[in-house]
């Protein structure tokens, strides 16, 4: 156990350094741009520093978890569903790797040639694995997808681009994490030690969270991740009847698992935390998709003589979405990292409902670059 613990301390260790790199960073109290809050007699307008986090004045942390997942059932189903499915459809042919390269046997696999055939020809594509295997990673991407959600609903380091990655970034995401495993298992095939597979899934954890991720909020769920699963693991090879039993051919430094798994885990936090943010953005968007036509005509509706009549304005804390403090570029809080706020001149003529966060965000997000 104290082996593992210093794995996961050199890798949490790089990619804290990443996060710092990505620009999180804590600063002096700078004058931001005006909040209007409900108040029983009149309007509360104050100013927001650049440490102040909107939700955070809003509603505290676990209020805006729940929040979060009640606010749109049918997008919190939904993202459940997709994500359960991905992870059940997809993971067991990352784990089929191991299967086909020694690392690990099933007591009683299934196999399932998908091109070619095993014994008859060239076996290109085959999946091995057991009955149990599709709903356990079912529930990992589950579970992983929810955390990096809720995770950053309540951490506010992250940049638009972190939190709103493109399709192509969640498919490199996917695709790292796959290339990661499948090498894991040829290293393995071919006799290499343990202590240059961990080194080398180091490298690649470490950096691939570096690249494509960056935030507290992958930071912890990886970690987590990378904790967790080996822990299941453990439970399931001591637990399992013979019959859907496995066990790992080199037991390695646990008795359980060689350490080099430790890593693997980890980096399938950015791999599933990128496609999380993407099911969650896409399916925001078709839950939005009755109000965008009102904000839309609304921004035409009502010149403003500040904003244009495009309800934003830019952010009076820093230069696009970052400024600069103490030699370090820093992502600007107020605005978080779009370089815009809304506009408060003409914010009451809206009818909108200032302590609507999430409304306020999705008006934000609505508004054209």
């Amino acid at each position: 156990m104290v082996t593992i613990t210093r794995v996961l301390l050199l890798i949490t260790a790089f990619a804290s350094k990443a996060i710092r790199t990505h620009g999180f960073s804590t600063t002096t109290l700078q004058r931001g741009p005006l909040i209007r809050c409900k108040s029983q007699s009149r309007p509360l307008v104050r100013f927001l520093s650049e440490h102040d986090d909107v939700d955070s004045m809003n509603s505290p942390p676990l209020e805006r978890i729940v929040n979060k997942i009640t606010s749109d059932p049918k997008r919190s189903f939904n993202f459940s569903l997709l994500m359960t499915v991905c992870g059940a459809l997809l993971g067991p042919f990352l784990d089929s790797y191991h299967s086909l390269f020694g690392v690990l046997t099933y007591n009683t696999p299934l196999v399932f040639p998908i091109l070619g055939s095993i014994g008859t020809g060239p076996d290109f594509l085959t999946c091995v694995t057991s009955l149990w295997v599709p709903p356990l990673f079912g529930l990992a991407g589950f579970l992983i997808g929810w955390l990096y959600i809720l995770c950053d609903t309540v951490t506010s380091d992250a940049t638009q681009s972190q939190l709103h990655p493109s399709i192509p970034k969640v498919l490199v995401g996917i695709s790292y994490f796959t290339l990661q495993y499948w090498l894991s298992g040829i290293l393995f095939s071919h006799g290499t030690d343990r202590s240059s597979i961990l080194a080398t899934m180091s490298v690649l954890a470490a950096g691939g969270f570096y690249l494509l991720d960056g935030t507290i909020s992958g930071l912890f769920t990886s970690a987590a991740t990378a904790v967790g699963g080996p822990l299941i693991e453990v439970g399931l090879i001591s637990s399992l009847p013979d019959s859907w039993g496995y066990h790992y051919n080199d037991a390695g430094e646990t008795g359980f698992f060689p350490l080099w798994i430790i890593p693997v885990y980890f980096l399938g936090g950015p791999a599933n935390g990128n496609l999380a943010r993407g099911f969650w953005d896409a399916l925001s968007k078709q839950s939005d998709d009755v109000g965008t036509s009102g904000v839309q005509a609304e921004i035409r509706q009502i010149p403003c003589s500040s904003c244009n009549g495009t309800r934003a304005v830019k952010c009076p804390n820093c230069d696009d979405g970052t400024y600069i403090t103490y030699g370090e570029r820093v992502v600007c809080k107020a605005c978080r990292g779009k370089g815009r706020v809304i506009c408060r001149e003409c914010f009451s003529q809206y009818d909108d409902d200032p302590s609507d966060i999430e409304n306020i965000r999705r008006i934000m997000d609505q508004i054209p670059d």
